[in-house]
């Protein structure tokens, strides 16, 4: 009966997190964007769509425990921060019209919600580069290509107090 009662609430909990997560930021329309593969999905964004919101919306809508991502692409806006430990926030720093020569990050789990954490490369016309952690992507003009490669453990972040950041846990309460 516990473990009935337990599955229960897990999904009833699931499902209150998935309606107001598409409320917010996620609510982006899947549609015709992602395609299931052999090692997870393929998705492809076009013009305006919000590259880190359609990965979160992705993660709730089938319920990806963890996975690695990866992808390239041409932005309207990419938004970097650097963490200033000192005083624990990102300091932002927003490119447009460039190329995303590079996308690398994970996708885990923080209090019920889906936790992207990337990297990235942007070029310009100049061909000189600029990166970091990134804060936000915006698709422009062409396409946005994103590999999402499935990991079967559910990953979960969490602040680590020594050094005041989040970090991923590579098992159940790694803390």
């Amino acid at each position: 009966m516990f473990k009935t009662l337990a599955s229960a609430l897990f999904a009833l909990a699931t499902a209150c997190a998935s309606l107001a997560f598409s409320a917010s930021a996620g609510a982006q329309d899947l549609t015709g964007k992602v395609t299931r593969t052999p090692t997870g999905y393929l998705m492809v964004l076009r013009n305006g769509d919000d590259v880190l919101a359609h990965l979160e919306r992705l993660a709730v809508i089938e319920q990806i425990p963890s996975a690695s991502i990866v992808g390239i692409g041409f932005m309207r806006e990419a938004t970097f921060g650097f963490y200033d430990f000192s005083r624990k926030v990102f300091d932002p720093k927003t490119f447009k019209n460039v190329e995303l020569a590079n996308l690398t990050g994970s996708i885990a789990w923080k209090e019920g919600k889906p936790s992207i954490h990337a990297h990235g490369i942007v070029t310009d016309g100049s061909f000189i580069g600029a990166g970091g952690h990134l804060l936000g992507l915006t698709v422009g003009t062409g396409s946005c290509e994103i590999t999402v490669i499935l990991h079967p453990q559910r990953l979960e972040r969490f602040v680590d107090p020594a050094i005041g950041a989040n970090v991923l846990g590579l098992h159940p309460g790694a803390k």
